[in-house]
């Protein structure tokens, strides 16, 4: 019985310190019923029951779901991190985009050097 009682408190520990490392990484808005404070006192303070509860009701929801094709995968930079954003598909849209980008660019710049067409 004493073997379970070592293994249950090692479980019990491992437990608590994935949770209150989660509680720590989670960002501020995402924590789910509870603000992200409250959840580290409770984690804190009840290591078994707050660790379980935080995994039932605290944790944010996480959706892993498959790109679209015209989606990023992992966007570089947040300004790109919006649903629906375009992403060239093949090499000739990308080149289309690219040509089309640098007409305007040319036209811009004619523009501000005050010349006509």
């Amino acid at each position: 019985m004493l073997y379970f009682g070592g293994f249950f408190g090692v479980l019990t520990l491992g437990l608590w310190l994935f949770c209150l490392v989660d509680v720590i990484t989670t960002d501020d808005g995402d924590a789910r019923n509870l603000p992200k404070l409250s959840w580290l006192l409770i984690v804190l303070f009840f290591p078994l029951v707050g660790s379980i509860i935080w995994l039932v009701a605290g944790r944010p929801v996480r959706v892993t779901g498959r790109p679209q094709a015209y989606e990023r995968n992992m966007p570089a930079f947040p300004e790109y991190d919006r649903p629906g954003r375009f992403a060239a598909v093949d090499s000739e849209s990308d080149a289309e985009f690219l040509r089309r980008c640098r007409e305007r660019a040319e036209e811009q710049r004619r523009k501000a050097r005050g010349e006509t067409n």
